[in-house]
């Protein structure tokens, strides 16, 4: 028996490849795994012994707030105000999530009816697509090749959707494709939200990741944004915290609230304990951020140079922990998938591939960078000897 929405989820291609490298490591093989953004950095130690503490305290072990506790919702407010410099009502316009992908699912469900048209980005997380689809919305997929072509493409798709669509999903430091927008392109998309009466949903899940000297900014630094924004945050990569899950969504009041009330009879909220460990993240010394965004650079570096060396010429990303890379020569014809399939079972490397981020991920692979310095070099030496068995094919062609 087939059901609704799940007949409306096309298979998930990442499944696949990780049923082909789970196979491979029960036959002893050693995968270098730069498929999922799963941080391998150890959480600081400041934010373990708090966890510890506090779940020691038998009353923490109750239930919690579906909306968070009320420190941590402060806790996350005074963020925004020494990051942003933007003020938030901790009781009003913010509210703690099961990390950043329940919230964009649950908002979904909250503000979409049936044959509602969302604008969202192609290539992007899955999850801002399939959210909406869940909850019985339609996409409008509108091409991302830079953030220009982006805004641009939201303009015709206004023009050219019936019914007129109700939001946009912006996303930058972007999931899969590492682009960054600054402050006055927020204005842009602010100014275009204004005039075309759309909501702005807005993922900043990579904002404390970035590699040059300028810090990403916040959608809701722009002002008027506030009314019609709702921003997603997360603990999971800026502190090595995936598996605690915990996030947030801050910005419109309205939207959170509608946000809040759907949570209410879906969740209790994260474990007590676990809320007050975020409380001293957020609170807490930040040396540890920027030992881990000088970890990432780092990685960057030796990834971009040695997958170079060894023949596959990888664009330095400006932000995130990932590469988005195009396929390496000789294998263009092979698509995404295809080629993450056999480099994983010839190499020894798993990627993800880009027709898993939409139609237009295509003829790219993500690399996440949660590998060491070390093993880097280990799968540029085995990509070496693998683009080596396909320059024949190449030249043949």
């Amino acid at each position: 028996m087939e059901f609704h929405r799940t007949k409306r989820l096309p298979p998930y291609v990442f499944e696949e490849v990780n049923r082909l490298k789970a196979d491979l490591r029960s036959n002893g093989a050693d995968i270098i795994d730069f498929g999922m953004g799963n941080p391998d950095l150890p959480t600081p130690q400041h934010i373990i012994d708090k966890l510890k503490e506090v779940s020691e305290t038998p009353r923490t072990n109750r239930y919690s707030a579906s909306r968070g506790i009320p420190g941590l919702r402060k806790a996350h407010a005074r963020y925004y105000q020494r990051r942003f410099g933007v003020e938030l009502d901790p009781d009003t316009e913010t509210i703690v999530t099961l990390g950043s992908k329940e919230g964009f699912a649950n908002l979904a469900q909250a503000i979409t009816a049936p044959g509602d048209v969302i604008l969202s980005p192609d290539p992007s997380y899955p999850i801002h697509t399939f959210g909406f689809l869940i909850a019985g919305g339609v996409i409008r997929h509108v091409p991302a090749p830079s953030p220009e072509d982006y805004l641009a493409g939201l303009r015709h798709a206004v023009q050219h959707s019936v019914p007129k669509p109700i939001a946009m999903v912006m996303c930058f430091p972007s999931n899969p494709t590492a682009q960054i927008a600054s402050l006055d392109y927020y204005r842009e998309v602010v100014k275009f939200a204004e005039e075309e009466d759309l909501l702005i949903l807005s993922d900043l899940a990579y904002s404390e990741i970035y590699f040059g000297d300028t810090p990403t900014p916040s959608m809701l630094q722009v002002e008027g944004a506030k009314e019609r924004t709702i921003e997603f945050t997360s603990m999971s990569k800026t502190y090595s915290m995936a598996g605690f899950r915990v996030g947030f969504a801050a910005g419109s009041a309205h939207l959170v609230a509608a946000l809040a009330r759907v949570k209410s009879y879906l969740d209790y909220g994260a474990y007590t304990p676990v809320q007050v460990a975020a409380c001293a993240a957020l609170d807490g010394p930040q040396d540890c951020v920027e030992e881990t965004r000088a970890i990432y650079k780092q990685r960057r570096d030796v990834l971009v140079e040695s997958f170079s060396r060894a023949g596959w010429e990888i664009p330095s990303p400006e932000a995130s922990m990932f590469a988005w890379a195009p396929l390496p020569p000789g294998c263009e014809e092979m698509g995404s998938l295809a080629f993450s399939k056999a480099l994983m079972e010839e190499a020894g490397v798993a990627v993800a591939p880009g027709i898993g981020f939409g139609e237009h991920g295509e003829g790219y692979v993500r690399l996440a960078l949660v590998e060491n310095e070390q093993r880097i070099r280990q799968a540029a030496r085995a990509v070496g000897e693998f683009l080596k068995t396909r320059q024949p094919r190449l030249r043949a062609v």
